[in-house]
């Protein structure tokens, strides 16, 4: 088992075969009660979970949005999007299984991002991220991520997994930063800055 925080640093994944990321977060009405209230909560906000895999300092793949195997081969895998937030458990998770994971792929950056236009960390409250190693098929949760409420920045960099050698190393990031809504390439660079 590994046990991951920010302050003790990347973390060897010695062991870990496979290892999941997961987002979740509830609908929030904002400062609207009553009626307007009531639908804003029922239609929920809409968080993205993406992975970015990079070569180096340059993204190469992006497992999110309207990727969810974006190397072809099952190695890094997302659940799908869920566009409201309601629901028990993770909303969205992303799954990594590093022996097939490409040689040329030296990190993996797990961003969380208000990235459609309308949404928004302010329309979600008890975000939360949480790791699990899910080596042998069982999840093993083995660190539990909660980003500022009071941020008004629509993105966080959540973790990274790095590529030491023939192993892999996890770091806990927890830093929130502003992402042009519907900008690719905006994601992209804010991946590479982390």
């Amino acid at each position: 088992m590994i046990t991951l925080t920010k302050e003790d640093g990347p973390a060897d994944l010695d062991g870990v075969t496979h290892l999941s990321i997961g987002v979740s977060w509830d609908p929030t009405a904002g400062t609207s009660g009553g009626v307007i209230g009531k639908l804003r909560r029922k239609a929920g906000t809409d968080l993205d979970l993406i992975a970015i895999a990079m070569q180096g300092g340059d993204p190469v793949r992006l497992a999110g949005l309207d990727s969810l195997d974006p190397m072809g081969n099952g190695s890094l895998v997302h659940s799908g999007d869920n566009q409201t937030g309601r629901g028990d458990g993770d909303d969205e998770t992303v799954t990594v299984e590093f022996a097939r994971i490409p040689a040329n792929i030296t990190s993996i950056v797990f961003i969380a991002a208000a990235f459609k236009k309308g949404s928004s960390f302010q329309k979600a409250r008890n975000i939360s991220f949480k790791v699990y190693d899910a080596t042998g098929g069982s999840s093993q949760q083995v660190a539990d991520i909660w980003p500022s409420l009071l941020t008004q920045d629509n993105g966080c960099a959540v973790a990274k997994a790095m590529r030491v050698g023939h192993t892999w190393k996890l770091e806990v990031i927890n830093v929130t930063g502003k992402i042009k809504q519907g900008d690719e390439h905006a994601l992209m660079r804010f991946a590479v800055s982390k």
